[in-house]
């Protein structure tokens, strides 16, 4: 198919992340069944949840990563509609997550005290708005509290994995707020001589 994410397992090729997610934790002897549950019901809970996030947080994060960040970034086209449809669904798909999943306080989805491969998959779509920069981030994560606590506790329950797991998204982060600095830098410099050609 030509995509990412994507794995070769011996002879066998796999795209798609939470098939992906699914067959590692279903092939491989040792993981731990929290991370994809034997009991049925749960794992249907968890299912559910997969489902759920392509269609609004996957969605609604992606889209507004794409058109505030990485077409700017590209030189690509972006439409300000996209964005404010993006914005208010992924601040829809935020407050879901609270309500239905993080309700009464839990550690993990689903009131677990231990994450599963639907933790995973939210958490790493949310952390594509370190992209955005500090500020967007915090305008859409700073009025939850429920998910940056959860966020946390899956990065502490998965670490050191998940900071190599996002190590090259915070190296495009660097790289994006070096380039806008530079541009901003750029457009203020014209204006600068101007004033100085004004007072000669």
């Amino acid at each position: 198919m030509g995509q990412v994410p994507a794995i070769v397992d011996g002879r066998f090729k796999l795209f798609e992340s939470h098939a992906i997610l699914r067959y590692l934790a279903s092939v491989f002897p040792g993981v731990a069944d929290h991370w994809y549950p034997a009991d049925l019901f749960t794992r249907a809970k968890i299912e559910s949840i997969l489902d759920w996030h392509h269609s609004n947080l996957r969605r609604g994060a992606a889209t507004l990563v794409m058109h505030t960040a990485l077409a700017p970034f590209l030189g690509l086209r972006t439409s300000p509609e996209a964005v404010k449809q993006a914005e208010k669904l992924l601040m829809q798909s935020l407050g879901t997550i609270e309500s239905v999943w993080l309700n009464g306080g839990a550690k993990f989805l689903l009131g677990s005290p231990q994450p599963s491969i639907a933790d995973l998959s939210l958490v790493c779509e949310i952390m594509q708005l370190e992209i955005l920069g500090d500020d967007v981030r915090d305008r859409f994560l700073g009025a939850h509290e429920k998910i940056l606590i959860w966020m946390d506790n899956v990065k502490r329950a998965t670490s050191p994995h998940f900071e190599e797991a996002h190590e090259l998204l915070f190296q495009v982060k660097a790289r994006m707020l070096s380039n806008n600095a530079a541009a901003a830098n750029q457009a203020s410099e014209p204006s600068t001589k101007h004033k100085i050609a004004s007072k000669l």
